[in-house]
């Protein structure tokens, strides 16, 4: 049977109370990094009841002034941290609330618990046994490669001895198929190799953080910002209802980055039909980026990703008309959703990010100084300050510096105990 006979056509289950939402069922936000503070600005500005679940260290969001309570969230035992949502909803009277992730993990927790968080919640993700064909980068592959859109090389070797048999097109990365474990800046997101011999080495130093069988390889595309795309969508049933198509100009860091930093909305309309194909094949309800690279050799746009969750610049979309958080609560509270379809020429800055990428890229030779300060000119959006909730914009620059300082740490002590 072919994978497209295996997707369900997947629709957001009402809750218990979902028939008498009033207009103010509120979101439960899983994350307060500066993707959660967008998603907490986007709802409690039109008075919204917002609560953050504290996790990973990062406060900006919680800082927000349209917070209305922040909770942490257990350790990483999973059935504590489902059972802590079914209780916080219990007690707190917060059924019908929206439970809305912010990264991968979150992602993948709530989706494979959804029968049971759906009781309680309006789970803005779909089960796992629809979601797993855009988390699980093995079977997106398998997708794109059945509806003939174009991708990278890629394998995913089981063992060692199947790695060393590859025939790799040099250089590749080596990275995880799933996300199963929480980010950390302390992982990194993918290993480089330019040969057998580094391919072996570094595959040897991810199987450390990452289980074997989640690793697979795939071939480095060249190019740089100017080479990475992403189209980004609400959609119902696989048809997009709100749209726009980026280019990440920068990341950080730069080679494989954590996140991006600096974004530019464009058109580019050889890119949008692929991504709708990709998304209507997999009748994807919610929010969600897919990421491609333009590869210089064959200028071809290369399916990377789907994240199906709200991405660092999403905050951009509202220089376009489009405010996706809050169309996603429209949409799972069932009201109309404006049809909207973003404009190139907008632009969104994460300064703290970028200031550290643009650094180490000019010391490097690739980007001078006069190309920076020209993508400064003009109107931008801010990935943290507003003028209105200036508070989170005040503790990003020290929180960003403590956590790119514990990173260096921690990738020094890791080098420091294999040289032993």
């Amino acid at each position: 049977m072919g994978a497209t006979a295996t997707i369900s056509k997947w629709q957001p289950r009402p809750t218990p109370t979902a028939m008498n939402l009033s207009g103010t069922a509120g979101a439960l936000v899983m994350g307060t990094d500066y993707r959660g503070l967008g998603v907490v600005r986007s709802l409690g500005r039109r008075g919204i009841p917002v609560w953050v679940i504290k996790q990973g260290g990062h406060l900006v969001a919680a800082s927000s002034r349209y917070v209305l309570r922040g909770v942490s969230w257990p350790d990483e035992d999973e059935d504590r941290q489902i059972d802590f949502l079914l209780n916080l909803a219990a007690r707190h009277d917060l059924q019908g609330w929206m439970l809305f992730p912010t990264d991968d993990y979150a992602v993948a927790l709530i989706s494979r618990h959804y029968d049971v968080l759906a009781a309680q919640y309006h789970v803005t993700v779909p089960p796992w046994e629809d979601l797993r064909w855009a988390c699980d980068k093995r079977l997106l592959y398998l997708r794109a490669d059945e509806l003939e859109l174009h991708q990278p090389w890629s394998a995913a070797p089981r063992t060692l001895e199947e790695l060393a048999a590859l025939d790799c097109p040099y250089p590749v990365v080596l990275k995880p198929a799933v996300r199963l474990r929480p980010n950390s800046l302390a992982i990194p997101k993918a290993w480089r190799a330019d040969d057998r011999g580094a391919l072996l080495a570094r595959y040897r130093e991810a199987c450390a953080v990452v289980a074997p069988e989640n690793l697979m390889v795939q071939e480095m595309v060249p190019g740089g910002g100017e080479s990475q795309f992403s189209y980004a969508a609400l959609c119902r049933d696989g048809c997009p209802l709100a749209s726009m198509v980026v280019r990440r100009v920068r990341q950080y860091p730069m080679d494989f980055g954590q996140f991006s930093t600096y974004v530019e909305t464009v058109d580019e309309p050889q890119l949008v039909e692929p991504a709708v194909r990709l998304l209507r094949s997999l009748r994807f309800t919610g929010l969600v980026e897919v990421e491609f690279k333009r590869d210089l050799r064959d200028r071809q746009y290369k399916v990377l990703d789907v994240n199906p969750r709200v991405w660092g610049w999403h905050t951009l979309s509202k220089r376009c008309g489009i405010d996706f958080p809050f169309f996603l609560w429209l949409l799972f509270n069932g009201k109309p959703v404006p049809e909207v379809h973003g404009h190139a020429g907008e632009r969104w800055i994460h300064m703290s990010g970028d200031l550290a990428a643009v650094v180490r890229e000019i010391l490097r030779g690739r980007l001078p100084l006069p190309t920076y300060l020209r993508s400064l000119a003009g109107p931008r959006e801010s990935a943290i300050f507003a003028w209105d909730d200036p508070l989170p914009g005040l503790l990003d620059l020290p929180l960003f510096a403590c956590t790119h300082g514990n990173r260096i740490l921690l990738r020094n002590g890791s080098t420091s105990s294999g040289s032993r």
